[in-house]
């Protein structure tokens, strides 16, 4: 018996397999090139900066700029208070928004159209249109320059958006499940910790990760909120080292880089439970 000839591969198809790649290889070196450039910068003294550039190796790693830095602004306590601030913010969020969720996209609240409406547009407003409420009700409260008013403010927002994410979610939860539950004579709540709360847990996963890389990085509402130097977050110190020093740019690189260190350690632990929430949300 002959053999039926192997179907050659088309020279069309090849090539733009490989312009594809070459075009996510470009894309990848431009996003990556500036945190290169920062690390790279980051182990320089001034002297060896002058000398060699920016983009030049550094002949020895020098680790005084960090350590100037890290005393200079207290850098321990910034980062404990981003911590505080991000990990409250993200639990109590993802809390906030699942209740919310359940009660719109599962427990078919009347007028869930309009709740949709309003969390979607929440998100639309811009934090500056919310400063001076915002400001206002904390003066009242007594609240002002607490860590614990910027967790709320913080909270209200991300929980905002998840509420709106969540919502489409549970509107196409599985109604065998819930009636398996209701079967078993479980009640609401029982129904949303036992099994509404274990399925989506992937999503859950997502939702909590990027409220924490949300809330690390947020600057706008910290820095009218926290006034006191104990009190402030990372992204305030790496502010007013830029305030203070105005051309070294060595401890600027080295100020960015701890300050993007703490958040790409998160990503890269959550990394897994985030692929398998996006891959989870990609087969339903």
């Amino acid at each position: 018996m002959t053999k039926a000839p192997a179907k050659a591969s088309k020279p069309g198809g090849l090539a733009t397999k490989t312009l594809v790649l070459a075009g996510l290889t470009i894309f990848t070196g431009l996003v990556l090139a500036p945190f290169l450039v920062v690390l790279i910068n980051a182990f320089k003294s001034s002297e060896d900066y002058s000398q060699g550039g920016p983009l030049a190796l550094p002949s020895t790693l020098y680790f005084q700029g960090m350590i100037d830095f890290w005393n200079r602004v207290e850098f321990g306590e910034k980062l404990w208070n981003s911590f505080v601030i991000a990990a409250s913010v993200a639990v109590l969020a993802v809390i906030i928004s699942v209740l919310n969720a359940y009660a719109i996209g599962i427990g078919r609240l009347r007028g869930r159209t309009a709740f949709l409406m309003f969390f979607l547009l929440a998100n639309l407003l811009p934090q500056e249109a919310l400063v001076y409420p915002l400001y206002y009700l904390s003066k009242q409260f007594d609240l002002y320059n607490t860590r614990l008013m910027v967790i709320i403010i913080l909270t209200a927002i991300q929980a905002a958006f998840g509420t709106y994410l969540l919502s489409s979610v549970f509107r196409d939860f599985p109604p065998s499940l819930l009636e398996a539950a209701a079967l078993d004579g479980a009640g609401k709540l029982r129904t949303l910790i036992r099994v509404v709360v274990p399925t989506s847990w992937p999503t859950l996963s997502v939702l909590f990760t990027f409220f924490f890389i949300w809330t690390w990085n947020e600057f706008f509402l910290p820095l009218i909120f926290l006034i006191d130097n104990d009190l402030q977050t990372v992204p305030l110190a790496l502010a007013v080292l830029q305030g203070q020093r105005e051309v070294d740019i060595t401890t600027t690189a080295a100020s960015a880089l701890l300050g993007i260190v703490p958040a790409v350690l998160f990503f890269l632990i959550f990394q897994r439970t985030l692929t398998r929430g996006v891959m989870s949300g990609a087969v339903k």
